[in-house]
């Protein structure tokens, strides 16, 4: 299993949007792929006071092609449609896990 992950560091001014927004429209768009096993959303417990909300947005692939097919597709399509929506609003980086 490769979980591709997604920190998100999100201004408290528009954190209750931003949250219902991914659930809402963000995750069923990249689920709408087909290509992600499955997802998780993970709100951060400890965190140093920032001035927002930290966020994981996880997404489960079966194998490395799966990933694959997804970043070279889909991935900036998604990430520019949250910029888009939420200009200077967040902060984000990605890293890849595997299963062991």
């Amino acid at each position: 299993m490769i979980l591709y992950n997604t920190t998100y560091s999100v201004a408290n001014e528009v954190e209750k949007e931003w949250l219902h927004w991914i659930k809402t429209d963000h995750i069923p768009t990249i689920i709408a792929t087909e290509i992600p096993a499955s997802y998780r959303i993970l709100r951060l417990l400890t965190e140093v006071d920032n001035g927002g909300a930290t966020y994981s947005l996880q997404l489960d692939f079966n194998a490395m092609e799966d990933y694959f097919t997804y970043l070279n597709q889909y991935a900036d399509d998604m990430q520019q449609r949250i910029v888009d929506r939420f200009t200077n609003q967040f902060l984000s980086f990605d890293t890849l896990l595997e299963e062991v």
